[in-house]
């Protein structure tokens, strides 16, 4: 059957894997993008749903204008949700939501009244107070409230965290969510919670947001500005639960854009800067979690929002928050090449073992050249070449001992460090690198290694 409500709230969004982001962790991290739908934002479903409510307890009909305030997002879902079905739109935004929501929102034919971004909470000319004097001042007027209606949080409760655990059979261990009025992160730990007691809620905000200090103290602090939109608080929402929250992660400005940045070059997720801290907050986190740990990340805020900031180089700039993206060859790392070799023990001699041993060892192993190691440090190496000019020169030295003939020891690298720089120091007549790994081991990259990653399918 065909769908004849484009805001049927029963629709699902998709919930996607993670990979180049992720591919040095071991849970599996999977993106939630919430704004993919037709109000490109997780309020699509809110918006119709209270809507409708209000509809069916007669608080609303078609002719009178609804109300709110936003920060462009809830806002542009209040009016796709409200013009179909014959509402006007008045909503209070402040002036630092971007100019891409203020077009759309024009273009849905919704006034809009700019208030300044520095109003703290509960000032005349904040837009929370702005949008309650609109109500109070206009006739036919509706105050949606889509911050603080509980119809969000029931939304969130009854379909999305019911698809996250039917998304992930079960398997969902942890879930982290932006933290924005809270009705998001209520209703998704209320239902994941009573099925799967063990599930970890984070919420995410960016560094100013009132919340963590509130969770872990219990007082919250004075807020401070930040430039991400869609997330965070400068005072508590009604919906604040800390009972279903396990944890609240700050990230900045600065990671969150990048990290946005960085989801759509890698993994062509085009989510905006609130999505960015949400994810940015989840890979940090999931660096510790096990192989048997599912990580949802909820992305909340569509990218095309913000196109003449985040996604625009001189705002980047300006804002100081640029970072030069890598290039394909900087995304190939040690630890991924070595991910597609064989994993073996490194193939090495030691300072006592003989020119004979050495050649053997080479045979058995189908290896040109051996780092020489004392004591889980690389002192030199040999290889078949040098092996053949020492015979030529004393056919008898087979039986001394490697060290009075080994050449210059091998590089050692990071398994962070990129393909271009493993490749220059193979350039400089080295003809293998070795990698020094987290629990003190060694292995071996050759030119070969290198141009098989550059061909791996």
């Amino acid at each position: 059957m065909s769908n004849h409500d484009i805001f049927g709230i029963a629709a699902e969004t998709p919930l996607v894997p993670v990979r180049q982001m992720a591919r040095h962790i071991k849970p599996q991290v999977t993106a939630k993008l919430e704004y993919m739908n037709p109000a490109c934002s997780h309020y699509y479903r809110a918006a119709s749903a209270i809507i409708r409510d209000a509809e069916d307890r007669r608080l609303i009909h078609p002719g009178m204008t609804l109300v709110d305030w936003t920060y462009g997002n809830s806002g542009i879902a209040l009016a796709m949700a409200g013009v179909s079905r014959g509402y006007k739109l008045l909503l209070a935004a402040p002036d630092k939501i971007s100019r891409e929501k203020q077009d759309v929102l024009r273009a849905l034919g919704a006034e809009m009244v700019i208030t300044p971004s520095d109003a703290l909470p509960g000032e005349p000319r904040s837009c929370m107070k702005v949008a309650e004097s609109l109500v109070r001042n206009i006739p036919n007027a509706f105050f949606a409230d889509m911050y603080e209606n509980p119809v969000s949080r029931d939304v969130h409760a009854g379909f999305t965290g019911r698809e996250i655990a039917r998304q992930t059979e079960g398997r969902v261990t942890h879930v982290f969510v932006p933290m924005i009025s809270g009705a998001m992160i209520s209703g998704i730990g209320h239902f994941l919670k009573a099925e799967k007691a063990s599930v970890k809620i984070i919420g995410v905000e960016p560094v100013g947001s009132v919340y963590q200090s509130l969770f872990r103290s219990g007082t919250a602090c004075r807020p401070a500005a930040w430039e991400l939109e869609e997330i965070g608080a400068m005072q508590a929402s009604g919906f604040w639960d800390p009972s279903v929250i396990d944890d609240i992660v700050q990230v900045s400005d600065n990671d969150a854009f990048n990290c946005g940045r960085e989801l759509l070059r890698a993994e062509a997720v085009f989510a905006g800067g609130a999505s960015g801290a949400v994810m940015a907050a989840a890979l940090g986190a999931a660096a510790a979690y096990g192989e048997d740990d599912c990580v949802v990340a909820v992305l909340n805020d569509f990218g095309g929002y913000y196109l003449s900031k985040m996604f625009n180089d001189v705002w980047m700039k300006q804002k100081g928050f640029y970072r030069k993206a890598k290039t394909a060859l900087e995304q190939i790392t040690a630890e991924d090449i070595l991910q597609l070799k064989a994993r073996m023990d490194l193939i090495f001699a030691s300072p006592e073992t003989t020119l004979a041993e050495v050649f053997e060892m080479m045979k058995q192993n189908d290896v040109s050249q051996l780092p020489i190691v004392s004591y889980g440090t690389p002192i030199g190496s040999i290889s078949e070449n040098k092996i053949l000019s020492i015979l030529i020169e004393n056919d008898e030295a087979m039986n001394s001992k490697v060290v009075g003939f080994m050449e210059q020891p091998f590089p050692v690298c990071r398994p962070d460090a990129t393909i271009s720089e493993l490749s220059g120091k193979l350039q400089q007549s080295a003809s293998g690198v070795l990698i020094s790994l987290s629990d003190g081991r060694l292995q071996l990259l050759t030119k070969s290694d290198l141009i098989d990653a550059l061909t791996h399918k």
